[in-house]
């Protein structure tokens, strides 16, 4: 999952997932990205996303309603405005071409990279963080 705030200091934050993305973990990243966003002086988010059930879930609308409420009654924090892409429309995502280069940098074409060496590489290759991965517990229902 990638974070990016553009401005005078264009920074790009990726999360890794253990695991299958769920709602779960997208709602733990929608957290964990408002609080960055909030720490760099953001106040909105605009969120732009294609149409993975783990970004439509209910559960993950429900999760944005009742945060952007709690931020518009507080007056602090980070609102987040969804911009949904229309289905099969991947050109239209701003990160795609960042992908494209990344991957080039990243990949072998005659070796598999171990995980660790992957995640590495591909922070090194887009100027991010190494950051703690997403998960979700076994005991979430």
């Amino acid at each position: 999952m990638v974070l990016r705030s553009a401005g005078e200091a264009d920074r790009l934050w990726l999360r890794f997932v253990d695991g299958r993305p769920v709602s779960a973990v997208t709602v733990q990243f929608l957290d964990w990205g408002c609080t960055k966003l909030a720490e760099a002086g953001k106040r909105v988010w605009i969120l732009v996303w294609d149409n993975a059930g783990w970004h439509t879930s209910q559960a993950v609308r429900s999760w944005i309603r009742v945060h952007n409420r709690q931020v518009t009654e507080s007056g602090t924090g980070v609102r987040i405005w969804v911009c949904l892409l229309p289905t099969k429309s991947p050109w239209l995502n701003p990160i795609e071409p960042r992908w494209v280069h990344g991957k080039r940098r990243v990949v072998e074409p005659n070796r598999t990279l171990p995980p660790e060496e992957l995640e590495e590489r591909v922070c090194g290759a887009l100027g991010c963080p190494v950051e703690a991965h997403l998960s979700i517990s076994d005991k979430v229902v």
